[in-house]
């Protein structure tokens, strides 16, 4: 049976994105989607580069509304940030187990383009780090 996990964040721009790519590219099998308690327009481009960087498209994401998926069943679902974690609504559908897996919004950053890149990198690779922790523990 495939597991069934969705990573939610305010906007659904980065970091639940990068999350989403991350997984889905250590197991095919998995089902993962992504949403945001106040989803944004598009996937920020900059996170969309910085996934490029290490092989993983994330370009076709969309932003989705948690309530999209608030009938649904999942096994896991995971916030990636403080915000997302403190409204994160009660979800209809069964929910084996929710999780925080926090990390700083690399769209915050500010300075040059290259120090701003450089955050979107460090939060790429928290995240693949994190994530890959998660599928090693709990789902392999």
């Amino acid at each position: 049976m495939k597991k069934r996990i969705l990573i939610l964040c305010t906007g659904n721009s980065c970091r639940s994105q990068m999350a989403e790519g991350f997984l889905k590219s250590f197991d095919r099998e998995l089902e993962v989607y992504s949403a945001g308690t106040k989803p944004a327009d598009r996937v920020n481009p900059k996170a969309v580069q910085v996934m490029k960087e290490v092989g993983i498209d994330i370009s076709n994401g969309k932003p989705e509304d948690v309530e999209k998926y608030i009938n649904d069943s999942f096994d896991y679902v995971i916030t990636v940030c403080d915000n997302a974690k403190e409204t994160c609504p009660v979800f209809i559908g069964k929910v084996g187990k929710q999780l925080h897996i926090g990390f700083e919004d690399p769209a915050d950053a500010t300075g040059t383009e290259e120090e701003i890149l450089s955050v979107f990198r460090k939060v790429r690779d928290e995240i693949k780090r994190d994530f890959y922790e998660f599928y090693l523990n709990e789902l392999k």
